[in-house]
C-alpha cells in the first residue's frame, strides 16, 4: 500500500473543498481535493478506484474527476471506461455506449472494432476480447481473423 494511506482518513468522505495531504517528491503536500483533481487526476482516481483507500463524494468530486481524466490522460481514461465509453458506431444517430453493440451485435462490433481498425477507440480487456471472439466465431466463423482464433484455442 502506498504511503498516501497514512494521510487519508478512511472514515471520511472527501468533498472538493476538503484538505488532502499526499506524499510528493518534495515531501507531504496538502491541497484542497479540487486542486488535487486539477493537479494529478490519474493519481486521485487510482486512490479511489484501484487502491480503494480514498472515499469521495460522487457529484462533487468523482464526476468532475472522470471528466478531467478524459482530457488529462485519454489512454488511462479509455482503459478505465472500457465498454462504458461512448462511441460513434454505424447505424446510431449519435454516440452510443460501446457495450450495446458489443452485446447486441457482436459480429457488427467485431467488424467495426477489429476489421474497421477502431481498436484505438475502445479498450477491450483480454476477457472481453475472448468473449467477443468466441461469440463471433459461433455466429460467423469465417469473419474471425486467424490471430483472434488463436486466442480461443
Amino acid at each position: 500500500m502506498s504511503s498516501d494511506a497514512n494521510y487519508i482518513d478512511p472514515n471520511k468522505v472527501y468533498f472538493s473543498m476538503d484538505d488532502l495531504t499526499l506524499e510528493t517528491d518534495e515531501g507531504p503536500l496538502t491541497l484542497k481535493m479540487g486542486a488535487w483533481i486539477r493537479q494529478d487526476p490519474v493519481r486521485i482516481h487510482k486512490l479511489i478506484i484501484k487502491d480503494k483507500i480514498l472515499k469521495v463524494d460522487q457529484f462533487e468530486v468523482l464526476d468532475p474527476l472522470v471528466s478531467k481524466l478524459r482530457r488529462a490522460d485519454p489512454e488511462y481514461f479509455k482503459k478505465f471506461m472500457g465498454l462504458r465509453l461512448v462511441i460513434d458506431y454505424p447505424g446510431y444517430g449519435s454516440g452510443i455506449v460501446a457495450k450495446i453493440p458489443f452485446e447486441n451485435d457482436p459480429v457488427g462490433f467485431y467488424k467495426w472494432w477489429r476489421k474497421g481498425k477502431h481498436e484505438d477507440k475502445v479498450y477491450l480487456s483480454p476477457g472481453n476480447q475472448f468473449r467477443l471472439f468466441q461469440k463471433v466465431s459461433m455466429m460467423d466463423p469465417k469473419m474471425v481473423l486467424k490471430r483472434d482464433l488463436e486466442l480461443l484455442k
